[in-house]
């Protein structure tokens, strides 16, 4: 089974950006701890704080992988074309949000990407994306 994450603007940053909202972890850090769990899954990791090449990785991937869990980070609240790409692809999408989007503001309740996604996980942390990931595996 193939599986990538693909992550938004600012993400680059977990570790060192506003631990109190999103921990103190760096993301590499963390999926390394994922490939070394999940063997058995060939994970791949996409970050760009670009739009465009956001939206180019989920092309690519939407026709090869079988799924992707996307963080499409502030994009998720702003992007048209980010949602327009998850909904012309097969490959199934899991949106996951590290803080809890509802509980922040109010621009941060309405997601682009929401209505053509297989779930949406918010709140857990970087557990969200593992969380994410054994909904492939249900």
């Amino acid at each position: 089974m193939k599986i990538i994450i693909i992550n938004g603007p600012n993400l680059n940053l977990l570790g060192k950006r506003e631990p109190d909202v999103y921990g103190n972890q760096s993301f590499e850090i963390y999926f390394a701890a994922l490939q070394k769990k999940y063997t058995d899954i060939e994970l791949s990791y996409f970050q760009s704080n670009i739009e465009g090449e956001l939206i180019s990785k989920i092309q690519e991937a939407g026709f090869s992988f079988e799924g992707i869990i996307l963080n499409a980070a502030a994009y998720t609240h702003t992007s048209v074309g980010i949602g327009d790409a998850v909904k012309a692809i097969q490959t199934p999408v899991v949106e996951v949000h590290i803080s809890n989007t509802f509980a922040r503001e109010e621009f941060r309740h309405h997601s682009h990407i929401a209505a053509n996604a297989k779930g949406i996980i918010v709140g857990f942390g970087l557990q969200s994306y593992e969380l994410a990931l054994q909904s492939f595996l249900i």
